[in-house]
């Protein structure tokens, strides 16, 4: 009788554990769909910010928090005139970078960010860009989703940058439910996304988000690669 019993909740236990399963499985499934459309609809992905050392990208990744990355590209020339190496930039005071980025928004904080972050690569790290993941989190001003960005395009890792776009199209898409905070995200990314696959899938993901499955305008379904597959949620 006990060992009936016994049957029985264990049964009940992998019944839910069976459909999380079938649910993952069938989101993997969908995901390299989507990937496979994104590879050939945008062929060419790669970070929009302009950048040809690993320096640059963690001072435009940060000047491009609520800031077009158009508008970074233009402001970091300025920036590199002045400054133009680590040493540079982590010899002038935060008011310098300041006045130079203030186009950008939040200019104090930013400045103070970049400021700190370029004297910590010069005196901790020989001016380099440090290649672990937990490293680049202490980094001043640099969270996970500029940590990621630098692991994927600067050196090759694996990565997932849950930006907006990568939040919002994800969430549309149904390759996660409702999840809005950007770790979470992340990690319920991590589960389906193939990881050599994960860095360029997001850079699509931005591209895509911006010419056909917009925010500020009702998404261009018609023309979408993905709208036989696409859950079209909060559509």
């Amino acid at each position: 009788m006990q060992k009936k019993e016994s049957q029985k909740k264990d049964s009940k236990k992998k019944g839910p554990e069976k459909k999380l399963q079938k649910e993952e499985q069938r989101k993997k499934k969908l995901a390299l769909d989507v990937i496979s459309r994104l590879k050939k609809e945008y062929p060419g992905a790669e970070c929009t910010l302009d950048y040809d050392e690993a320096w640059k990208l963690l001072v435009s990744v940060r000047l491009a928090a609520q800031c077009t990355d158009a508008r970074v590209n233009v402001v970091v020339e300025k920036l590199y005139e002045k400054f133009p190496d680590v040493e540079a930039l982590a010899a002038a005071g935060p008011e310098e970078i300041e006045e130079i980025v203030k186009p950008c928004g939040l200019g104090h904080s930013k400045a103070r960010d970049i400021s700190a972050c370029m004297r910590m690569l010069r005196d901790q790290y020989d001016g380099k860009v440090p290649d672990d993941f937990d490293a680049l989190l202490t980094l001043p001003g640099v969270g996970r989703k500029s940590a990621n960005l630098i692991m994927g395009d600067v050196f090759g890792k694996p990565a997932i940058v849950t930006d907006t776009h990568c939040i919002r199209l994800t969430n549309r898409i149904g390759l996660v439910d409702g999840i809005k905070e950007p770790k979470k995200v992340e990690m319920a990314l991590w589960k389906i996304i193939p990881p050599e696959e994960g860095n360029d899938f997001c850079h699509r993901l931005v591209l895509h988000g911006r010419a056909v499955c917009t925010a500020r305008t009702h998404p261009f379904c018609d023309r979408c690669c993905l709208a036989d597959i696409c859950g079209k949620n909060g559509i």
